[in-house]
């Protein structure tokens, strides 16, 4: 198969065991976005999505930088476009997507590489790592949403720091916020987020999916409303099992008993 030049800034891997990688690929650029990139990208994680083989997508950036943002060589072309549509928004098919999306940051991520990193579901750091929002200095309107999710991740002082100063979060601070998951060296950087997601292969692939989903979707909600949302969720899935489904657990618990307990804590 022949590729054109957009889709190979955008690369797409799956193997074998569940887990797919997608990479942005223009590194003599850090990593900057094009319109037609975050078509690509948009629509590789839709496919993904949609794949059955896929149970976990690992996202990174090639080179020193995960991503600098958009190409302000093509802004004009970029942000008078329609920021509605979904099926060329990255991020928008990111927050769609039913699988994890484990985020492998290394270098810099700015402003969109920075909302692209927060629309991840969990995120791995390379040490040094700099999240960046230049909104305000390039006066840059937000559209994929880090004017709202930093502050409720973060705090929304922090965020104001970072957002209306420009001042770069690093990996440390962001790991001691809750945003960063790990913080490990360069070199370990996709070695830890596989690591994650085989401990994701591991357990219930459905069960995954509603878990992500439960957690996402809870978010968006006050606490009362989202405590419904998991008994509403809990009665559905469990109204759903068989008696053969029931029997099944009862035998893998059963399982799990009968051996003999470790002696490490």
């Amino acid at each position: 198969m022949e590729w054109s030049e957009s889709e190979k800034l955008i690369l797409v891997k799956r193997e074998p065991n569940g887990i797919a990688y997608v990479t942005i690929n223009r590194p003599k650029s850090l990593n900057s976005l094009t319109k037609s990139m975050m078509t690509d990208m948009a629509q590789a994680f839709k496919s993904l999505d949609r794949d059955g083989s896929v149970r976990v997508i690992i996202l990174s950036g090639s080179g020193r930088a995960f991503c600098s943002g958009v190409d302000l060589t093509s802004a004009e072309d970029v942000f008078k476009g329609d920021v509605k549509d979904l099926e060329s928004n990255p991020v928008a098919q990111m927050e769609r997507a039913r699988k994890p999306i484990i985020g492998a940051i290394g270098g810099f991520a700015v402003t969109a590489g920075f909302e692209i990193a927060l629309a991840c579901d969990i995120v791995v750091a390379a040490k040094g790592t700099k999240f960046i929002d230049t909104h305000a200095r390039f006066g840059i309107f937000p559209s994929w949403g880090l004017s709202q999710k930093l502050s409720r991740i973060i705090g929304p002082n922090k965020a104001r720091e970072v957002s209306l100063t420009a001042t770069p979060l690093t990996a440390e601070v962001a790991e001691r916020l809750g945003f960063v998951n790990y913080v490990v060296e360069e070199g370990e950087l996709l070695k830890k987020a596989r690591e994650i997601g085989e401990g994701i292969l591991k357990n219930n692939q459905d069960f995954v999916l509603r878990y992500k989903s439960v957690i996402n979707d809870g978010l968006k909600l006050d606490l009362g409303h989202a405590l419904a949302l998991e008994k509403e969720r809990a009665y559905d899935y469990y109204n759903g099992m068989t008696k053969e489904q029931f029997e099944k657990m009862q035998q893998f618990i059963a399982g799990r008993s009968s051996k003999k307990p470790s002696s490490k804590l």
